[in-house]
């Protein structure tokens, strides 16, 4: 086995040194990369030996080398045993290069000039680079896109832009753009939208706002994504009140963005404690027709509590009970967190009894919390009697609902009612704890 680095030095010129090549780019070297190795590759070419280049050579496709990664080994046993006999030629050669590498160029001009490959073998190398998550997928596709073969359309460069955007490669995006628009291929509302959605990403609202308004200037429809992607620009960019204007004017025109997006701004306003925003966007989820779940109500219980609005988190529990969701802990944690502020403990405790009598059992976090606020109280012995009543109770009530099966109607009934008995004792003594925080 030989590594690509023992290929005849020749070989690093395929527009000279492979007989009958053409293409409408000159192969590889007018690439980004590969304009930067060509100078490299003339100054081996002309180093090389005579007697070198009169010697017959085969590229031999086998030639991976023993230094691979593991990662490329992973990426070898990954390929699918699917592929033409054309494209597996390929795969293994490509995956074992590292980013970057000038002999990518020489392995896909070679390959073009034996194979004469036709789109649909281009777009299952991509695909394949994709599935093994190639990061020479971006080269590969700068490489297709100069071949005439390849037939490149306007969303074959929307898929580079995409690419380098995930990758944060603004200017890369940007020269594939500039490259569409000097071949002549019109730009339309996908092109634009990625635009938008990469610029939002990078938390460049100026240049979101510029793609944005050239999809309105040439009358392309605005679609659910690209007004998600303008959105969210402004919620990254902090201006949660023009987020929430579009929210109403997409509405407006019965286009709803994602349940993303209302999350985010929904999280932004909760952050902030603004709590009628975050009531505003919380009915706005509803509206579009998506039912909120715990995540959502404990971002809507978050801005009431950061705004000192207990109740009215608490109303937001109950709310979520009468809807079929259970109080996550995290809801939990914060309603007892805006008790501890305000120096509330009946109320936290009365808040934990109705917890209690709904059936819901306290986690690991909210008790860590009552714990630590217990014990700067002082009364972390009677704290620890009330949570154990609270467990004896429901053991009690499970053994009960055990033997209610093996008695009569009538036994039943009496400890049904001693159990209730029970419980509203046990509740007095819990309301009872905070009489040492009333006498200081």
């Amino acid at each position: 086995m030989v590594s690509l680095a023992a290929v005849p030095a020749f070989f690093h010129s395929p527009a000279t040194r492979i007989p009958g090549y053409t293409s409408s780019r000159a192969a590889y070297p007018q690439c980004r990369r590969g304009a930067e190795a060509r100078p490299r590759a003339a100054e081996a070419a002309q180093a090389a030996p005579a007697e070198e280049e009169e010697k017959p050579w085969r590229f031999r496709w086998n030639g991976l080398g023993s230094d691979l990664s593991e990662p490329q080994e992973e990426a070898i046993r990954g390929l699918s045993p699917k592929l033409p006999n054309r494209c597996r030629a390929l795969m293994p050669r490509i995956v074992s290069l590292s980013p970057g590498d000038e002999n990518l160029g020489m392995a896909l001009a070679f390959w073009a000039k034996a194979m004469n490959p036709r789109r649909v073998d281009w777009l299952l190398v991509l695909k394949e680079l994709k599935a093994v998550d190639s990061t020479l997928l971006a080269e590969v596709l700068e490489y297709a896109l100069l071949e005439d073969s390849f037939e490149a359309n306007v969303r074959d460069y929307t898929k580079l832009v995409q690419i380098y955007g995930k990758q944060n490669q603004l200017q890369e995006a940007e020269k594939a753009f500039r490259a569409m628009k000097a071949r002549g291929l019109p730009c339309d509302q996908i092109m634009l939208t990625a635009l938008v959605d990469m610029y939002s990403k990078a938390g460049d609202l100026t240049r979101a706002k510029e793609a944005f308004e050239d999809i309105v200037m040439l009358g392309l429809p605005l679609d659910k994504r690209a007004y998600g992607s303008m959105i969210m620009a402004y919620i990254r960019a902090d201006k949660l009140g023009q987020a929430e204007d579009l929210i109403k004017q997409t509405e407006d025109q019965e286009i709803f963005a994602g349940k993303e997006v209302y999350k985010a701004l929904l999280r932004a306003y909760s952050y902030k404690g603004d709590s009628d925003g975050a009531q505003r966007v919380f009915d706005a989820v509803q509206f579009a027709g998506t039912a909120p779940d715990t995540k959502l109500c404990a971002l809507l219980v978050n801005a009431y509590c950061l705004s000192n609005k207990i109740d009215e988190a608490i109303c937001v529990t109950g709310n979520m009970r009468s809807a079929g969701l259970e109080p996550c802990d995290r809801c939990v944690v914060l309603i007892l967190g805006a008790y501890e502020k305000a120096n509330r403990l009946e109320g936290a405790l009365e808040f934990l009894a109705e917890i209690e009598e709904n059936g819901a059992v306290i986690g690991q976090e909210p008790s860590q919390l009552l714990a630590g606020w217990f014990g700067r109280l002082g009364v972390v012995h009677e704290v620890e009697q009330v949570l154990k009543g609270g467990r004896n109770s429901k053991e009690n009530r499970h053994s009960s609902s055990v033997q209610k099966d093996g008695r009569n109607s009538r036994k039943s009934k009496q400890s049904v009612s001693v159990q209730k008995e029970g419980r509203k004792s046990r509740r007095s003594k819990r309301i009872s704890i905070p009489l040492p925080l009333q006498q200081n």
